[in-house]
């Protein structure tokens, strides 16, 4: 795949408009765009890891950049950096690599990895929180395991919606980049 500027340019717009919806105010919780970035970002840049892989971390770096700021500032409670955030990183890289199994062309390999990323990221994530205590501080049961799940639960259906959606929105608009660009060439 060719990297021209315009194409460039349009990465680094999604990049940076997924990093400033993540920081909207009163945005649904779990709801936002750098899981479906992640797997788009697989699929597309198969051939190019760092490329796969660096879409997605800046988009969180950015948005955690723009929460400190605010934080700092006092305009929200979320802090944008925190010990432990390493890990967030981490399972990202791993939503990146359902991407690479994606078939451009199917729906349905579209529609599963958009399910199974944020299921899997569910799944970690809850089980790195038990495991290094956080959250609040579940006991090391399978009970509290459990029960750290239960805490998670609110933010799993929106970032599956999500997910789902900005997936459409990146898959089908790259899908109709292309159809227009075959018909540039063959007129």
């Amino acid at each position: 795949m060719k990297l021209n500027k315009q194409f460039i340019f349009s990465l680094v717009l999604m990049v940076l408009a997924s990093a400033i919806y993540r920081v909207f105010p009163n945005r649904p919780m779990g709801f936002a765009p750098q899981m479906a970035i992640a797997v788009f970002a697989g699929s597309l840049f198969v051939n190019n890891k760092k490329l796969a892989f660096l879409l997605p971390l800046l988009s969180m770096f950015i948005s955690d950049g723009l929460y400190q700021v605010l934080y700092m500032n006092g305009l929200t409670d979320i802090s944008g950096f925190y010990g432990g955030q390493w890990k967030n990183y981490l399972l990202i890289i791993g939503l990146t690599s359902i991407g690479f199994l994606v078939k451009q062309e199917k729906i349905a390999s579209i529609a599963g990895a958009s399910v199974a990323a944020p299921t899997i990221y569910f799944i970690l994530s809850n089980g790195l929180v038990w495991l290094g205590g956080g959250g609040w501080h579940r006991p090391k049961t399978v009970e509290g395991l459990m029960m750290t799940y239960a805490d998670g639960l609110p933010f799993y259906p929106n970032s599956i919606y999500s997910t789902i959606f900005f997936s459409a929105v990146l898959f089908g608009s790259w899908y109709l980049i292309k159809r227009n660009a075959s018909k540039l060439n063959v007129a």
